[in-house]
């Protein structure tokens, strides 16, 4: 596994049986996750990791993969990938909206990251989508930046509104209230956000056109 250097970064990696996550994992923790593609190129999607309930003794994180994504296909294909936790918007966002790819599979702004195996332990159908559960297991670890622990209400409606606009598309959702989720999150980044934030949340509009679309729907309403 490449590295990033910092002068801040410390590596925990150990052996596969003993290697734990490199963050606090609670409720469904978002990430951005690298898997390896055919072309030997790796594809950067959003992921989000369920942490295990307290009672579970085997403590192992899940994840679920929603209709035939790359990274449905990498893990099915390789096994596994790299789940790192980025620090900037910008590349939450376009890793959930956009198909990037690049030759290193540890972005600049990832505080942490794991390569993980991967299971299938679950798989069903909601709605018209395929969708299929998998176990992740870190077998390497590291920590690559740390730093004081901020709120930034922005950065969560960032996230949120990647889930909304995800959805336009999808016939099971009501269109009109995602739009308007859409406007309440363009709102709440306006006025907690900053520069990065900002700019995270164009790129959603860049990618989707929500605004045009809310805009379409309005003038059919009169």
């Amino acid at each position: 596994m490449s590295r990033k250097t910092d002068e801040n970064a410390t590596e925990d990696s150990t052996s596969a049986d003993t290697v734990e996550w490199p963050v606090e994992l609670r409720g469904v923790t978002e990430s951005v996750v690298a898997t390896l593609g055919p072309n030997d190129l790796w594809n950067f999607a959003a992921l989000g990791l369920h942490a295990p309930n307290e009672d579970q003794d085997d403590g192992v994180v899940t994840a679920t993969t929603w209709g035939n994504t790359r990274t449905r296909r990498n893990f099915h294909r390789q096994g596994g990938g790299v789940v790192q936790f980025v620090s900037d918007p910008r590349d939450f966002v376009d890793a959930a909206m956009t198909i990037w790819e690049g030759e290193t599979p540890v972005l600049d702004s990832a505080d942490a990251w794991a390569e993980v195996e991967v299971e299938m332990v679950d798989s069903g159908d909601d709605g018209g989508t395929h969708w299929e559960t998998w176990e992740l297991r870190p077998t390497e670890a590291a920590v690559e930046a740390t730093r004081p622990f901020t709120i930034n209400r922005a950065f969560g409606a960032v996230v949120d509104a990647t889930v909304a606009a995800s959805r336009l598309d999808v016939p099971a959702f009501d269109a009109d209230e995602l739009l308007s989720r859409l406007a309440y999150f363009e709102e709440t980044v306006e006025a907690c956000g900053g520069q990065a934030e900002r700019e995270a949340f164009e790129r959603i509009d860049e990618h989707t056109g929500w605004r045009e679309l809310a805009a379409e729907r309005r003038n059919e309403s009169f």
